[in-house]
C-alpha cells in the first residue's frame, strides 16, 4: 500500500471540507455520539478513555503543585451570581436557569454553573479569618454548562467537562505567581504529553474573562490555520474578595482583602488533538493519553501458534506498563488495519508465522506509517523507543505547521495578503494599545487578537492600524 493512500474511505478529506472531516472522524472514530438535547453529546468509551488519560495526567501534575480536589454544588442561586457586576454580566447570555423543583415554583432562580467563582467565594467567606487560613489551593473536576447557539462537538458543546482551579491568597504577589505557575502546568501539559506546541501570552482588555485583572492563555494553531484556545488561568486581585467579602487577619493584626485566582481546561482538547494531528485517515493520538497505545495484530491468525504467540507478546507488554489490545477477530487484517488507523492508535505490532521463525515481529507508527523490523529478545525496548519516535514526529509536524503558517505583518495590507495567498494562521503584528484598532484590525482582515505573547518582537516601531508607537507585538488569528 502506498504511503499516502486513503484507507478510510469514509472520512472526508481535510482539504475538501474541514469540517465535515471533524465531524466524520468524532463519529466514526466512536468518540461522541449526538441526543435528544441540541449541543449535548455522548461522550462514548473511547473518547471518554482519552478524557480520563488527561484527567490522570492533569491531576497528578495539580497535586504535585500542592492543589485538592474538592466539589462544589451544580446550582448557583441568582443572588449570588449578581455579587460580582462585570462577572454576571460575562456570563449572562449562556446561562441556563431552573425555575421549578418539582412541581413548585422557586422563590429564586437557581443558575445551572456555567462557572464556579461564586460558589467558592461564597465558601471562602465561611472558611477564611486568617493569614493562617491561607493559601487554599483548590481544584474541582466537573461538569458545566453554557447556553451556546452554535455548537460543535467538543469545540463548543452545551454542557462539557472540565476541571477549574480556584485559589486565594494573602498577597497580590503569590496569586500573580500562582496564575503563571498554572498556566506554565498547562502549555507543559500540551507539550508534553499531547505533542501540541502553543504560545503563552496575555489576552488584551477587551477578551479577559469576565470580573479577572489579567488573563493568560495558552494558544495552539490548528491543521486548517485556525487558533484554538487551549487553557486559560486568571489574576482577579481583591475584586471578588470585594464583592463577596472575604477578610482575613494579617500577622500585623489588620484586616485584609485575599487575591484570588482560577484556571481551566476542558474537553475541548479532545478536538485540539483531532485538529492538530489527525489525517485524512482519521484520528492520530499523542501516545501518552491514547486509551490503547499498541495494537497486536496476528498475520494468518489460522497457522498454529499465531494467536498463542500474540498473546504472548500481549501479555509482555502490558506487563511493562503500556495500554494494549489483542485483536484476534476473524477481521482480515487490512480491515484491522483500518479500524486502528481511524482510532489513531499509535502503534501497531504485526505477528505471522514468517516472524515467529525469525524471532521478531513487524511494528508500524502510525503517524508516519514506517515499518521496523524488530527482534522478539528487545520487544519492550523498542516499543517504548517507537511510541517516543510517535510523540516527537507528531509535536515536530505540529510545529512545522505553525511556523509555515505563521506571518510577521508591519501593515494592514500586509496583513491581508499574507491571509490570501498562504491561507489562515497567525499573524504577528504591532498594537497601539487602543481597543478601537483591535476591533478595527478584526474587521478590515477577518483575524482576532489571540493573545500578547510573553516573547515578545519587535516587528514594527508602529502599531498595524493607526501608525502612532507600538506597546507590544499582538498574535492575531481565526479562533474556533
Amino acid at each position: 500500500m502506498a504511503k499516502n493512500e486513503k484507507m478510510v474511505e469514509a472520512i472526508t478529506s481535510m482539504d475538501e471540507d474541514f469540517a465535515k472531516w471533524y465531524t466524520d472522524i468524532v463519529k466514526k472514530a466512536e468518540l461522541i455520539e449526538y441526543t435528544s438535547v441540541k449541543g449535548c453529546m455522548v461522550i462514548r468509551p473511547y473518547g471518554y478513555a482519552i478524557w480520563e488519560n488527561m484527567q490522570r495526567i492533569l491531576d497528578g501534575m495539580f497535586k504535585e503543585t500542592g492543589h485538592e480536589n474538592v466539589c462544589m454544588p451544580m446550582f448557583i442561586p441568582e443572588s449570588l451570581l449578581n455579587k460580582e457586576k462585570d462577572h454576571v454580566e460575562g456570563f449572562a447570555p449562556e446561562v441556563a436557569w431552573v425555575t421549578y423543583g418539582g412541581n413548585e415554583k422557586l422563590e429564586e432562580r437557581l443558575c445551572v454553573r456555567p462557572t464556579s467563582e461564586t460558589l467558592f467565594c461564597e465558601h471562602y467567606a465561611n472558611i477564611v479569618h486568617s493569614y493562617r487560613d491561607l493559601p487554599k489551593l483548590y481544584n474541582q473536576w466537573v461538569s458545566v454548562v453554557r447556553w451556546e447557539k452554535t455548537t460543535r462537538p467538543f469545540l463548543r458543546s452545551r454542557e462539557f467537562l472540565w476541571q477549574e482551579g480556584h485559589t486565594i491568597h494573602a498577597t497580590a504577589e503569590e496569586a500573580i505567581e500562582e496564575t503563571e505557575r498554572m498556566l506554565n502546568v498547562y502549555a507543559k501539559f500540551c507539550e508534553e504529553s499531547l505533542a501540541m506546541p502553543v504560545v503563552k501570552g496575555r489576552k488584551t482588555e477587551s477578551d479577559k474573562f469576565a470580573g479577572a485583572v489579567a488573563t493568560y492563555a495558552i494558544e495552539a494553531l490548528m491543521h486548517d490555520g485556525k487558533a484554538l484556545q487551549a487553557g486559560t488561568s486568571h489574576y482577579f486581585g481583591d475584586g471578588f474578595a470585594k464583592a463577596f467579602d472575604i477578610q482575613y487577619t494579617d500577622k500585623d493584626n489588620t484586616v485584609k482583602y485575599p487575591h484570588q485566582t482560577s484556571w481551566g481546561v476542558t474537553t475541548r482538547l479532545i478536538g485540539a488533538i483531532i485538529m492538530t494531528h489527525g489525517d485524512d485517515n482519521g484520528l492520530v493520538l499523542p501516545p501518552a493519553v491514547a486509551p490503547v497505545q499498541v495494537v497486536v495484530i496476528p498475520i494468518a491468525q489460522h497457522k498454529e501458534g499465531v494467536i498463542e504467540k500474540a498473546q504472548e507478546l500481549c501479555d509482555r507488554l502490558k506487563k511493562a506498563g503500556f495500554r494494549v489490545k489483542l485483536d484476534a477477530s476473524e477481521n482480515t487484517a487490512g480491515w484491522k488495519f483500518s479500524e486502528y488507523e481511524m482510532k489513531g492508535v499509535p502503534l501497531r505490532v504485526e505477528i505471522g508465522p514468517k516472524d515467529i521463525e525469525s524471532n521478531q515481529c513487524v511494528t508500524v507508527t502510525r503517524h508516519d506509517r514506517k515499518k521496523t523490523f524488530v527482534s522478539l529478545d528487545n520487544l519492550e525496548e523498542a516499543v517504548k523507543q517507537e511510541l517516543k519516535n510517535v510523540h516527537d514526529g507528531l509535536y515536530a509536524k505540529a510545529l512545522e505547521n505553525r511556523e509555515k503558517r505563521t506571518y510577521s505583518c508591519a501593515s494592514i495590507d500586509e496583513i491581508k495578503s499574507a491571509l490570501e495567498q498562504n491561507g489562515d494562521g497567525f499573524v504577528k503584528a504591532m498594537w497601539c494599545g487602543d481597543e478601537e484598532c483591535e476591533d478595527k484590525v478584526k474587521e478590515l482582515t477577518g483575524v482576532g487578537s489571540r493573545c500578547i505573547p510573553f516573547e515578545q518582537e519587535n516587528i514594527s516601531d508602529k502599531c498595524v492600524c493607526c501608525g502612532k508607537p507600538a506597546k507590544h507585538m499582538v498574535i492575531w488569528g481565526k479562533a474556533y
